[in-house]
């Protein structure tokens, strides 16, 4: 290097704080990727930003996290977990499947924590529960496994039914498929008729309770998934205009005006990941953390809802609920 070009490095630095220097060089990135929006998402980003801290570690202070948000748009998380690798970020922590789908196809180095609602190993994420092997662990809240107990309630509440139907996303495939799988074989065992019904987004929802008429469901269980998260508000309006009773694994579901809602909880499973994203910075190996499992589980009825669809909730059924929102 020649002598001017070596004195004007040295001049460029000297304008920098040496503290400030030392921040920037010493302080992990955290790439933070979801299929959710960043206004629907910030719930779960706040949870993980607990669990951060559980483990000492507070944004801006000695952490810094980079998000990308998908908005609903699945197809746009491969670029966007290709950007946060390019950015060489120290971990990737991952919300929703494909998110987490998106960040595994692009590095096997970095390590990656997610939180699912899938089994992680069907998934093809982890080797087994006990000792994921690879760069990825995180947390399961075993949203797809519980598919069949919310059918299960909602046929509880509506013990004539005969037709159920239920809605997934088939561009998040992994998930429709695993939903489809264990909801089918439910409802075959109580005798039901299930029908599945597709959303890509939310713009398909009219069109969803026009089928729904159509076939003269008696019930919906709601599918898991960014896109039925993110228009929880929406799905809840249509339930009560078109008196659709339906179930949902998310509590945000009952308290918008729908009916029931049964599954982990998720801002618990969200915290999880951020203390899990804390010990991989303190230097533990993600092939050694094994997969957490939620252990949490909610059951919310809105009674209002069920009154004004003229449905009377059974005293067991009630007595078992975690939350009854009159």
């Amino acid at each position: 290097m020649r002598r001017r070009e070596f004195i004007s490095l040295l001049g460029g630095l000297s304008a920098i704080p040496l503290t400030a220097r030392a921040q920037q060089s010493a302080m992990p990135v955290v790439g933070y990727l979801s299929a959710m929006s960043s206004d629907e998402g910030e719930s779960t980003a706040a949870a993980f930003r607990r669990g951060l801290q559980e483990s000492g570690y507070i944004v801006g202070q000695n952490v810094a996290i980079e998000y990308r948000w998908a908005e609903l748009k699945i197809d746009r998380l491969p670029a966007m977990a290709a950007d946060l690798v390019k950015r060489r970020v120290t971990v990737i922590a991952t919300g929703t499947t494909p998110a987490v789908l998106a960040a595994q196809a692009a590095t096997t180095t970095i390590p990656i924590v997610f939180e699912t609602g899938s089994d992680p190993v069907r998934l093809g994420l982890v080797a087994n529960l006990n000792q994921p092997g690879g760069n990825v662990t995180g947390v399961s809240s075993l949203i797809v496994e519980v598919g069949p107990k919310r059918l299960e309630l909602l046929h509880e509440l509506l013990p004539t039914a005969k037709v159920m139907a239920h809605l997934l996303n088939p561009d998040d495939r992994a998930l429709a498929q695993a939903q489809a799988r264990e909801v089918l074989s439910a409802a075959r065992k109580r005798g039901l008729e299930l029908h599945v019904l597709n959303a890509r987004s939310a713009d398909d929802f009219d069109a969803v309770f026009a089928d729904i008429k159509r076939l003269r469901v008696n019930g919906l269980v709601i599918g898991v998934g960014s896109v039925f998260r993110g228009g929880l508000k929406k799905l809840a309006d249509l339930t009560v205009r078109h008196a659709v009773p339906a179930i949902s694994q998310y509590r945000d579901f009952p308290a918008a005006g729908g009916l029931l809602s049964y599954g982990a909880d998720v801002l618990d499973s969200y915290r999880l990941a951020g203390v899990y994203v804390g010990r991989v910075l303190k230097g533990e190996n993600p092939a050694e953390l094994p997969v957490l499992q939620a252990t949490k589980f909610e059951f919310v009825i809105n009674l209002k809802t069920a009154k004004a669809l003229g449905i009377t909730v059974p005293l067991p059924l009630s007595g078992r609920a975690d939350e009854l929102i009159e």
